[in-house]
This record gives C-alpha cells, structure tokens and sequence, in this order.
C-alpha cells in the first residue's frame, strides 16, 4: 500500500491539485494550484496539507513519520523549478511560509517570508541581485518576523532598535537606510535575539523551515484564529494547510512592487478594479498599515486626490497584465476575487486569488450584477449572498441634512454609521461592551490581537493603514463601520486622548464614525434607517421565489405589523398578547383581575380590559390585511404582573387605589420557585377561563369590524403550553363557543383556526392525540430548548460559552436550534400530527425563526413556515430561499 500523499506541488509545469481538493489544500493552496493550472504567473511552491494539521494536534503536536520524506523531495522539486538551492550561499533559494485554511480568516495566522536567509546566504543574494540594500532590508525583515512568529519575541525589541537608529542618523522613512545602515541593524537584531532569548538566531535554513511549518500550525489554535472562527462559525476540524512558496521580491527598487487588489469594489461592489500598491515594498507593507499604499488606477488616484502616481501610470505594462489576470480569474471563479500580486524587476507574479469579503450591500450588487451579466443565474445569486450578513444592511445611517462637526477625515474603509465612546484599548472596549456600552475603537493601526476588541466595537478608526489593511478587510467582515489612514489624528495613550487638526477627544467622549464617508464626527449624529430597495429588492424577489417556506413576522404593535410588512413577512407567526397588558392604562385592570376572589369580580376587572384588547386588534388585523396573524393567548405566571416588595405594592397601591397589603399577600401566594414550569399559559385559562374568554371575544369582535372594512382578516388562535389532548378541548370549545356567540351577534362570519404551541417535550410526544384537535402547531424552540435540555435562557450564559469552547455543544442553542436534541422533537411532533391530521399547519415562532442555519433545519422538517422579529424577516426570507435551494442541488 502507498504511503498517504501529505504534500502537493504547484507551478512550474506541475499540477498536483486544484481548486476542487480546497478541503484538502486550503483555499490559498488550492487557488494557487488552480492558477498555475490556468498558466498564470505564479512563483512555485508546495503545499502541506490540512491533514497534516489535523494529525499534528491528534498526535501531541508530531508530524506524520512519512511528511519529513515528502518535504524534502518537495524541496528537491522546487529547487529544480527554480534553478536555485536551498541554503546555497552562492545561488540561494528563499521562501515563503504561509497558512491557508479552508475558509479565508485574513490576518488570522502566522506567515514568514524571506526564509532561508543567513549570514552567508545574504551575500550571495546581493551579488545575485546586485543590490546589498535588498538583501539586508530582506534580512532584517526575515529576522524581525521570524522571532516575533516563531520564537515568539516581542516586535518591539525590533521596532525600538531601528527607532533609534533612524533618530541618530536623523532619517524619517525606512527606504533611506543603506546597505550599510541594514547590516548595522541586523547585527543588533541578532545580538537582541541571543539576549532576549539566551540562544543565537537559527542560521539553518532546515531548522528554520520546520520552525515557520510549526508556528502555522501552531497558530491554527491561537486566541484571535479561535475566536475568529466561533463568530464565523468556522469548525476547528478544518484544520490549516501551509503553503510554501519561491520568494518573488517587491522590495528590489523603484520597478518592484507589491499590491492587493479586488476585481470589483469590495464596499460597494461597483465593478471597477480596485486596490493598493506599494513601489519598493514586500506584501506585508500593504496589509499592516505600516506605509499608506497608493491606488492602482489613475480613476482612483484622482477620485481620492493622491499626490504621485497610480500603479497604471507608473508602470502601465505590468499594470495592462494584471487587467488581463483579474479578468481571467473572475470569469473563471464567476465571483469577486481579491488578488495579492508582487512585480520584481518589472515581472507580475501572482501570489494568491480567492473569493473577495465584501460588505452586505457589495454582495447584494454583486450578485445581481453578475447574474444581468450572464456569469452567474438568479439562484446562484440568492446563494451567494450571507443571509445573516443582510444585518449589515439593516443598520442607522447618518440622516441627510445633519450639520456634521467633522474632527478628521480618513479613508471610507467600511461603510454604515454608528455612535460611541472612544475607546483606545481593545481589552477595554470588549469590557464596556459586555457593560452594555456603546464604543468606538480608536488606534493608530489594528493588528489582528484586537479582533475581540474591533468584534465589541460599534467602528473603529485608524490613523494609518489603507482601504486594505487589517482594520479595514476585518471591519468589513464584521460589518462595522471602519475610517481608516485618518493621518490627522495622533493618539497619547498616557493622557487618554486624541488630537487631529488642533482638538483634543478623549477617552469617554462621544463620537460618530461615518464608514461611508470617511468621516469622524463630534457627538452623537441624528441616525436614520436605510430603504430596502435596488438590488435589495431585486435579490429578495428572486429568494421569494425560490423558496417554498413562508416567512412571518414576531409582533404584537401596530408599528411592529407594520415594519413586519415592510420587510417582507407574510403574516404574524407570533402576537403576545401578555405584552399589551402591560401598558399603564391596562396595568391596573390586570391587577384587580388578579386580587379578585370571586369570578364575577375577575369578569368585572376583565370588562375593563377588554376595549383595549380589541383596539388593539383592530389596528393589528388593519396593519395585516388578509395576511394570518396568530394570536398567543396569555402565557406568562400571573405574578409577573404584580408588584414583590412592600415598597413597590405601596407604590401601586396609591396610584390605583388598590389595597398594599392584598397585593403584597397575592404576589407572596402567587410566587413559584420555577415559574417557567408553573401556573402559566392554558393552566391559568383551565382555572380561570373567563381570562381566554375576554381575549377571544376581544378577537372575532375586531375580526368582525375590521371585516366590515371590507378586509379579510385572518386569525389563527394559538393556546399555549399545553401538554395533553383534554386540555386543549376544554379551551377550543370555550373558543368555538364564543366566535359562535359574537358571529351570530354580528351577522357575519370570519375564517379562524384554534391551534396549539409545542414547547413542551410531552406535548411533541403526544402530537399525534392533540392533532386530532388542534388544527396547526406553531413550535415554540425558545421553551422547547429550555424544557428539554434543562436550561434557563436567563441563567445559562454562566456556562454555555464554556460548553461551546469544550465542544460539548456545536453551538449556543437558543441562538442556533439543537437539531439533534430539540430538532429530533420537532421531527418527530411533524411525523405524528401529520400522520393524524394531513395538511396540518406547521410553523415555529422561537427566536430561531431568524437564524439562518435553524432555518435551513426547519426547511429540511418540512414546516410550512418561520416567524421571527420584523427587522430579521428579510433574512429569515433569503435564507428560507437558500435552504429550499441546497436541497436541490
């Protein structure tokens, strides 16, 4: 049997992979096979595969016995390609060493260039290239990364030695140093090393490279990439390949450079080819913030009124080359590609393509752009999109006509607006945000250990870096507004402050931080909300018929009914009808029904209620029209309602003219020790019925009227927490009794239906008994997940984060629904109700409504539809579309 093939080669005339093995290779290792198979300038390299990393950590961080056998004769292969060696003093061969995990985590893992580089091998690469500046600016950026990502010494050792030697020799820019100046540094670099580390500098090029190969690995599990891939929901399994590949050198003077590059505008997604470029730099210039990149285009240069010259003009050969390869490559992937490209000596070399980031609203023209175009079809664009991205979308803007107190301009990086305290510290603002305040992150660049800081954050400002650095790809992601290159601004970290044209912001002042401008503005700007129309509308008439489930809206406010209209809901899934009782007007009527003893003195107290209760639905079945509403009849514990301390109910008592004592002793005999198991829901109407009674006259009497209006309303009457099939009997009759009464008083008829919530695990079990009544389900998973699993949504954030981290569960459960636990309830309550009842009405209105992977869950149980809150309806409908696609593909 042969051994398993742990690393594949590229370029240079081989194709051991393509873009088809991503899981195998990783998205940068298979892109770069794949463009090397389309015969595109691409330096070659070999490829360690995601396995490796897999086993790597499965075996107490060892390497597979066979992967040592491989890498050799891959390095043997590459030396062939190249025509160099490695390590070879007179003729060296230098690589990169990068990550590249399945899905793109920019930022997130460790890279090392420049490797194979050492005292000898450095002369030999000045006299290869005649220039003595390259090699050692080389060196010295291979010694500084190399000890900050493999040996893990801090930058600052580096950055303070070539600090002060640029202050003693009076130069403000890195390319002023010498040769000279370079050897002096990077003697001084070594000698920190052997001081801080108490061992000399690795000067063997083997050595070195299984260094770099274990570092990325290694930095599959560091802090920012796992927390990177918990908010993207990236599974630790995937593991990272690693990716190592010929030196190409854009730091070889004034006709080298080094670029990033999006085929469309990765903001707006207006197609236009967009990036930065950097003469005389290696990548890692471009991406850290550490110079400010200039545009490739002359459109760009001018739209942004940059001094010098765009990439296009001042080297337009190489610049008509990369045209021809952008263009290429995104025909062939049919999607936005962000490229990274490096020109050595006047040569283009591509270094990596992959699928684009993009904000919400570049996805959505994007998609549909594409689709006009002819690249892509309507149903490839609905799948395109991030459901949950749709968010982004859904977010203030700063209203037109607000006088803007602009405090400094920089690059509009990430688009959208938001209002904050100024925070400089990443740790810091995650704390504030966990406190429940707004922040905005201010530095001078962001690196990717403040991703927790930049995820807590509202936007974030930088005062260096371009419109492709770390702040500005990462902010995009996220979805936050993002100024980056703001040059004005100078931050004092002691004084907790920043200055920019002549004022002083300091730490806690309130700022607004406009992404789509580029503006940073003084105080809290006037917000509004953006219209959902354009490519929005476009893209979401295509979702609609895509999809087979409906899509309602959680709403109990003619306003709620009437933004669940707006975006999209084809009716109310969910109206807690608990929720108008408790408006000050209502509050007392509720609190006398509770104190009365006797039923006459509850109908007296609910007599009081009950105008309210049908204006209320009035106005909801007005906002609806002919669209369903299901209506949840009271649901929470009495007591919720009352007030608990003596001070409270004294309180109470003289604005109501209720007795302070009679409330105290009610809301004491009232209490439970679990009332989320307690007298609620249906058990308050199977002991107080004249409770259901009121709501349900209160209903077919405003179905009544609003019918005469010649709408059509439809209410769907939903009983909650019931566990038994003669419990929901004894309820519908009374309900059916009384729509009787009121038609026959009103001389005309309305269509209803009595249904029931499942949220309790008897009540899945016994679906098939409570069908023969109940004429649909609505699930309740918010209650479901907490019965069945023995959880508190109020009190299991205490530790689910834990359980999440351990892998105990995939995911928090009341965001995304437990498909194997709650899900195999849902399943089996579908099975027996429909196997009784056919055609019965199925639907779920728990939180999970809007969350995309339990949508595609609920898609593949067959209900008929989801509910959720109005401003997530358009993502619960896009992904509905997408779940209803992926089953047919």
């Amino acid at each position: 049997m042969s051994a398993k093939q742990w690393v594949y080669g590229f370029g240079g005339g081989e194709s051991g992979g393509d873009a088809s093995l991503k899981s195998l290779l990783g998205g940068k290792g298979a892109n770069l096979a794949e463009m090397a198979r389309l015969d595109l300038p691409v330096p070659p390299g070999f490829t360690l595969t995601t396995e490796v990393c897999n086993a790597f950590y499965a075996n107490n961080r060892a390497y597979p016995p066979e992967l040592s056998g491989q890498v050799d004769a891959a390095l043997a292969a590459l030396e062939k390609k190249t025509g160099k060696a490695f390590g070879n003093p007179a003729n060296p061969l230098l690589v990169s060493v990068r990550s590249g995990a399945r899905a793109s985590m920019p930022g997130m893992m460790d890279t090392v260039l420049n490797l194979g580089l050492n005292d000898e091998t450095v002369e030999g690469l000045a006299k290869l290239s005649g220039d003595a500046r390259f090699a050692y600016d080389s060196y010295r950026r291979f010694i500084q990364m190399y000890s900050d990502v493999v040996l893990e010494l801090e930058h600052g050792v580096f950055e303070e030695i070539l600090g002060s030697h640029k202050d003693t020799n009076d130069y403000r820019a890195d390319t002023e140093l010498t040769a000279d100046d370079w050897k002096i540094v990077v003697a001084e670099y070594k000698r920190a090393v052997e001081r801080e580390l108490g061992k000399p500098f690795p000067n063997d090029p083997k050595e070195q490279l299984w260094g770099a190969v274990g570092a990325v690995f290694s930095s599959w599990m560091n802090d920012r990439a796992i927390f990177y891939r918990k908010h993207n929901n990236i599974p630790e399994s995937w593991g990272t390949a690693v990716n190592v590949q010929a030196m190409v050198f854009g730091n070889m003077g004034e006709t080298s450079a080094t670029g990033v590059a999006f085929t469309r505008d990765p903001s707006t997604g207006d197609k236009k080819f967009y990036g930065e470029f950097l003469i005389n730099a290696q990548g890692e210039d471009v991406v850290a913030g550490i110079r400010t990149p200039k545009a490739l285009t002359k459109a760009s240069r001018l739209e942004m009124k940059e001094p010098g010259e765009s990439l296009e003009e001042a080297m337009p050969e190489v610049y008509a080359e990369l045209v021809r390869v952008y263009q290429k490559l995104e025909a062939h992937y049919r999607d936005m590609q962000d490229l990274e490209f490096t020109v050595e000596r006047g040569k283009l070399y591509m270094l990596q393509t992959r699928n684009g980031k993009r904000t919400a609203k570049a996805a959505l023209k994007i998609a549909v752009d594409m689709a006009a175009e002819g690249l892509i079809t309507q149903d490839e664009a609905v799948l395109r999109v991030d459901a949950a991205a749709l968010d982004q979308l859904l977010h203030p803007t700063i209203a037109a006509g607000y006088k803007r107190d602009i405090i400094c301009k920089g690059l509009p990086a990430s688009p959208g607006a938001a209002v904050g305290k100024v925070v400089f510290d990443a740790d810091e603002a995650e704390k504030l945000a966990a406190d429940g305040v707004d922040v905005i992150l201010v530095r001078d660049e962001t690196s990717p250990e403040d991703i927790h800081g930049m995820h807590a954050s509202k936007a974030i400002v930088t005062a260096r870096g371009g419109m492709t650095s770390h702040a500005a790809v990462v902010a995009r992601g996220m979805g936050r507004p993002c100024v980056s290159g703001a040059g004005d601004v100078r931050i004092d970290m002691k004084l907790g402050e920043f200055r920019a044209l002549g004022r002083v912001i300091k730490k806690g002042d309130v700022i607004t931080v406009d992404g789509s401008s580029g503006e940073v503005l003084l105080g809290a700007a006037e917000m509004v909300q953006p219209e959902l129309t354009g490519d929005f509308g476009t893209l979401m008439g295509w979702a609609d018929k895509a999809r087979r489930m409906k899509v309602r809206a959680n709403a109990e406010t003619p306003a709620d009914a009437a933004t669940a209209v707006k975006y999209g809901a084809e009716g109310i899934g969910l109206c807690r009808t608990e929720h108008m009782f408790f408006d000050a007007e209502r509050i007392a009527a509720v609190r006398e029904m509770i104190l009365a003893e006797k039923q006459s003195a509850r109908v007296a107290a609910l007599d009081k209620l009950f105008p309210h209760q049908r204006a209320d639905f009035v106005a909801i079945f007005e906002a609806m029209g002919a669209r369903p509403v299901t209506i949840r009849y009271l649901d929470p514990p009495l007591h919720e309602f009352l007030p608990h301390t003596e001070e409270d109910c004294a309180d109470v008592a003289k604005a109501t003219g209720l007795d302070a004592k009679a409330l105290l002793a009610r809301s004491k005999d009232l209490a439970e020790s679990n009332p989320m198991l307690g007298f609620r829901g249906c058990r308050l109407a199977i002991v107080f019925p004249e409770i259901y009674d009121m709501q349900s006259r209160a209903v077919f009497e405003a179905a009544c009227d609003v019918a005469e209006q010649g709408a059509a309303p439809i209410p769907e009457i939903m009983i909650p927490f019931v566990i038994a099939k003669k419990e929901f009997e004894l309820l519908k009759a009374r309900v059916d009794a009384i729509a009787e009464e009121v038609f026959a008083k009103r001389g005309r008829r309305v269509e209803y239906l009595v249904g029931t919530m499942i949220e309790l695990p008897r009540a899945a079990l016994k679906a098939g008994e409570i069908a023969e009544a109940a004429e649909f389900f609505s699930f309740g998973t918010n209650d479901l997940t907490q019965t069945t699993m023995g959880l508190s949504r109020d009190d299991a954030g205490k530790f689910l984060g834990t359980y999440v981290d351990r892998g105990v569960l995939a995911t928090d459960p009341f965001v995304t629904v437990d498909a194997d636990g709650v899900g195999e309830l849902v399943g089996l309550a579908c099975e027996r109700g429909r196997a009784v009842r056919q055609g019965l009405k199925l639907g779920v209105c728990g939180e999970h409504g809007g969350d995309p992977a339990s949508v595609a869950f609920f898609e593949r149980a067959g209900l008929d539809y989801v509910s959720c809150s109005p401003y997530r309806v358009p993502i619960a409908r896009l992904a509905a579309a997408q779940a209803a696609l992926g089953g047919k593909r």
